[in-house]
């Protein structure tokens, strides 16, 4: 029954009702700029008829009623896509942001930026975690660029004063995209970014993730135990989502029960129970975890230990025969220790309850198709033997020339670097009694743990990467 796709709060507050023979229907207090919105929706100019407020509260109870009447029987309404974008449309600016959305997908891009300035919008792409210049929009076309996103992402068109957050779901043929977006109110304008996240991509394996062979089997080592506290640590955008996915993917068997708490859940893997944040519910990281802990869980994911209450549930869960998987924002592993620490934990909890901790970044990978090799300075090599500790006798390294395939960049996809922190008996003692970040450090490098940078430098000397991307991700 629903004529256009437009969110009822939108119709309420603008006194705006469509009907089904095409016509609108508004009053006296309706504002212009909502007609036009309506106009540029459909890429049509209905037939406007101005009715009084009481005949409008009436068409608007039918019309809600009508729309929650066609809702009826429909199994998965949240879950609805809008129309295929590749069948196109007659509105110029939808077929832009359409054209838009497609080339973001085919590229890989992790996100599309919107950013109005005085004399023109600027389209940026973050391709491999780098923002590139894609295109730019006349001013003139912008606002209804903005109107257009809020639309299709059930936000408040007519609020241009406050940031607004929304999703659009979306499908390019066979793919089904997830999009996250946010606006910010900016001098020049309303500011936008849209998040990109392919449901139908596959989730990867750890194996795929870019450990080193030793490093995965001390790491699966750690996951495999039967309680205890791991967490990933790394800035946001470093991939911590992603390992403990895989590690999820890893430790799966339906003889486990397993119970994830997140914010936001961006994939759903099948045969675990995954929960979302919602704090205007009171749903918490710590009380989630808390009724997670009700469930009889083997295995508990906590999407990220923020505060002092979720640290303790998590290290006391752990420490009751639950096997606890979260992240924290730390430099490095050894610093995960003092960051618990800070939070309020008591070390002995922390020595008794850790398990391991893995650090990691993101860097780009040289593009397959224009890699070419070369003969390092000496002033690479004494840059590279400085930063690691150690000589090494390096013949040759490797980067990319720039070609179609990587846009000019050089680079193309991204692998992980990981520094692994295997707690054993000795480090629970160093723990307890010295959990400062540098003897905590100090006993992790005499047991032998492989640094960022020196994970890095190996994936570099393989030409997997340059030693300037390593150089520039993981010096702090």
């Amino acid at each position: 029954m629903k004529t256009f796709n437009l969110p009822v709060e939108f119709l309420r507050e603008n006194r705006i009702v469509p009907s089904e023979d095409g016509k609108v229907f508004i009053t006296k207090k309706t504002p212009f700029y909502a007609v036009e919105d309506i106009r540029f929706i459909t890429g049509k100019t209905p037939e406007i008829v101005i009715i009084s407020d009481e005949e409008f509260n009436e068409r608007l109870e039918e019309y809600i009623s009508n729309i929650n009447n066609s809702l009826e029987g429909e199994n998965e309404v949240n879950e609805s896509f809008l129309e295929d974008i590749l069948v196109g449309s007659d509105t110029p600016v939808i077929q832009m942001l359409n054209s838009l959305f497609l080339k973001a997908v085919r590229s890989n891009a992790s996100d599309i930026h919107f950013e109005p300035f005085s004399d023109r919008v600027v389209v940026r792409f973050r391709l491999d975690g780098v923002l590139h210049e894609i295109s730019t929009i006349p001013l003139n076309a912008y606002s209804q660029v903005v109107s257009r996103i809020k639309i299709i992402s059930k936000l408040n068109v007519a609020e241009k004063r406050l940031p607004q957050d929304g999703r659009i779901k979306i499908k390019i043929g066979e793919k089904k995209l997830d999009m996250r977006v946010s606006t910010l109110p900016t001098v020049f304008g309303e500011r936008v970014v849209i998040r990109l996240l392919d449901r139908s991509d596959q989730l990867l394996t750890l194996e795929e993730l870019g450990f080193e062979s030793d490093d995965l089997r001390k790491y699966e080592r750690i996951i495999r135990k039967p309680h205890g506290l791991v967490l990933v640590t790394g800035p946001t955008g470093s991939g911590k989502s992603t390992t403990l996915y895989a590690s999820l993917l890893k430790l799966k068997t339906p003889r486990k029960n397993i119970i994830t708490i997140e914010d936001p859940v961006e994939y759903q893997i099948d045969g675990i129970s995954q929960i979302q944040v919602n704090p205007k519910i009171d749903l918490t990281f710590a009380n989630g975890l808390r009724s997670i802990l009700r469930q009889d869980p083997d295995i508990v994911m906590v999407g990220e230990i923020r505060d002092i209450e979720t640290a303790e549930i998590a290290v006391h869960a752990s420490m009751t025969g639950h096997l606890v998987l979260s992240t924290l924002h730390t430099n490095d592993a050894p610093s995960a220790v003092a960051r618990l620490v800070d939070m309020g934990v008591e070390p002995f909890l922390v020595a008794s309850s850790l398990e391991g901790v893995v650090a990691q970044r993101l860097v780009r990978k040289i593009c397959e198709v224009c890699k070419t090799e070369y003969e390092p300075k000496e002033e690479e090599i004494q840059e590279i033997n400085r930063n690691i500790g150690k000589e090494l006798n390096i013949e040759k390294l490797y980067r990319g020339k720039g070609c179609e395939n990587c846009l000019g960049t050089g680079f193309k996809g991204r692998v992980a670097l990981y520094e692994i922190m295997e707690i054993d008996e000795d480090m629970r003692t160093v723990i307890s009694k010295q959990p400062e970040s540098m003897s905590v450090r100090e006993n992790a490098l005499k047991k032998g743990m492989r640094t960022l940078i020196q994970d890095g430098i190996l994936k570099a000397v393989k030409g997997i990467t340059t030693v300037e991307e390593v150089l520039q991700v993981t010096q702090v």
